[in-house]
């Protein structure tokens, strides 16, 4: 990186986890990194509340299942040092509880072979069709690590490999397979069918229009196993910062970048948007930043990084003409669901939820419909019933004062603004947003037999749709990432450089891999790819 004519400066907008992981990397690189976030703290999506009045809770406000370990492993690995030596992780043993509408709850124990066991006890012949559904998944899963997910999909390389031409017809069956339907091949029982298929949230999708291709998440879930960083995912968003920091990177918060200033150039090809190539026009040569005195100021670099929403990058901080994906492009696309996000003190024990619990509507179609149709609920809010609640007071005492529990309660909603803000970060919420988190708590306390839940709330905070818009310029007010439907997957999904603005890259939920704090992680290395030319799959040698 020190040759003549390569660069030397980089400005990474957002600190995210990927914007966050990209400095590092490009630190490693040898380039001098400052990284800007509008926000007064980083973390972005990954964010942790106090809140003044309620001493002794801390709540996460975005992910809190930590999966795909190997991929927080080679990270570590990679900034020279280890997981172990950044995070305290636990296994969690049961992984989740589930509450199946109408029947018992099902606690899914940590172990491959202890869950087909409970598969088998539920449904005669499940356990052996589990077996071969998880060996599936972890050759999916391999291929994926090895092929699609650590690529920039420049080059043909990873299609074209041995390994992955052997398998193109099962390739092809799994890509345009409903996840559901193909989950139906091996289990009959519901409640193992929704196990099996529920990652698709993860993947901000639903499983009738996520590709079967992404059993692959059971592997990450069932067989991997579950776990969780003591401190939350503010410790992980802390590890990541502080391998950034040791690097030599300079982040500056609480500066919103407000454009990417670029100049002219002929240069080579760029990447391949839609099936054609287009020449870059310009480049990048920096951006333009508003300081917390409202002073406007140019930072001169040599490349960027947009971890910001892609939509936002493009439609805000780009003019017109150097859009490779202007609002047009946009039209058709799904952008994942909103959310609510209620935040919950709660005075004394709460032995009826586990750490990780799911409330699953039996027939949860018709939630699916509510959050990706806009179709008519079965209590008039635009509100799914299958809900998830994390109670990370279960296995870590510092979220919670002695004698309470911390919950974080998330409701798949439209992604639409109009649904409201929560009052997390403002004085009150708005729109429907009060009335789903009552919705909600109603519905927490009926399905896990905890009557008096609501008396026992004694702080509540919430996020809303509009807050996801406002607080990280989030499309639409989507709460994880475009959805994985299968005309987003892969390359499908976009380029993580520009078309038309050389040395303009991205990385984050919104761009390639997709969403999820690993696949940010994976985001940030084929931004190193990108600058380094390296068009091979899989991981970079640590």
């Amino acid at each position: 990186m020190k040759a003549p004519g390569s660069p030397r400066r980089a400005v990474v907008i957002g600190a995210g986890v990927a914007g966050l992981a990209s400095a590092a990397l490009l630190a490693r690189e040898g380039l001098d990194v400052t990284v800007y976030e509008t926000n007064p703290t980083t973390g972005g999506r990954a964010g942790s509340l106090t809140v003044e009045s309620a001493p002794g809770f801390r709540w996460d406000t975005g992910p809190s299942w930590y999966l795909m370990p190997d991929a927080f492993d080679h990270f570590f690995r990679l900034m020279g040092t280890t997981t172990e030596a950044e995070l305290d992780l636990v296994t969690l043993d049961p992984a989740y509880r589930i509450y199946p509408e109408g029947s018992a709850p099902l606690d899914v124990p940590a172990g491959r072979e202890n869950t087909i066991e409970m598969f088998e006890r539920i449904e005669p012949g499940a356990g052996g069709a589990l077996r071969t559904y998880l060996d599936s998944a972890a050759d999916a899963y391999r291929i994926a690590v090895d092929r699609f997910l650590y690529t920039t999909f420049s080059g043909l390389r990873g299609f074209t490999d041995p390994d992955v031409r052997t398998r193109l017809g099962l390739l092809g069956t799994l890509l345009t397979t409903p996840l559901d339907a193909f989950a139906a091949r091996h289990v009959r029982d519901v409640r193992l069918r929704q196990i099996l298929t529920y990652p698709s949230v993860f993947l901000a999708s639903r499983p009738g229009n996520t590709p079967a291709l992404y059993h692959l998440m059971s592997h990450t879930d069932l067989t991997q196993g579950v776990r969780y960083p003591r401190g939350g995912f503010a410790a992980v968003v802390d590890a990541v910062e502080r391998v950034a920091r040791r690097s030599g990177v300079d982040i500056v918060t609480g500066t919103r970048v407000t454009g990417i200033s670029t100049g002219t150039v002929t240069g080579r090809p760029g990447p391949a948007i839609l099936g054609r190539f287009r020449r870059p026009v310009s480049r990048a040569t920096g951006v333009r930043v508003r300081r917390p005195d409202g002073h406007i100021e140019r930072v001169a670099a040599d490349l960027v990084v947009s971890c910001a929403d892609l939509h936002h990058t493009e439609n805000a901080l780009l003019p017109a003409e150097l859009r490779s994906y202007p609002e047009k492009w946009w039209g058709n696309r799904n952008p994942g669901p909103g959310t609510v996000l209620l935040m919950l003190g709660v005075r004394g024990e709460l032995p009826e939820l586990a750490h990780h619990t799911l409330l699953f509507s039996r027939d949860w179609d018709t939630d699916f419909d509510t959050v990706f149709d806009g179709a008519p609920s079965v209590d008039g809010l635009p509100a799914s019933r299958s809900i998830y609640i994390s109670k990370p007071s279960a296995t870590d005492p510092d979220v919670a004062p002695e004698g309470h529990e911390n919950l974080f309660v998330l409701v798949p909603v439209p992604a639409d603004p109009r649904i409201g803000h929560g009052d997390a970060y403002r004085s009150h919420a708005t729109g429907l947003v009060d009335d789903i988190a009552e919705a909600t708590i109603r519905r927490i306390s009926e399905r896990t037999g905890i009557p008096d839940l609501a008396e026992r709330v004694v702080v509540r905070r919430t996020l809303g749709p509009a807050d996801f818009s406002e607080r990280y310029n989030s499309w639409r007010g989507n709460a994880l990432g475009p959805a994985h439907t299968l005309r987003q997957s892969a390359f499908l999904r976009g380029s993580n450089a520009s078309a038309l603005v050389g040395g303009l890259y991205y990385a984050g939920a919104t761009t390639l891999p997709g969403v999820g704090v690993p696949m940010c992680l994976i985001s940030a290395e084929n931004v190193i790819k990108r600058v380094r030319g390296d068009r091979s799959p899989g991981p970079l040698r640590e």
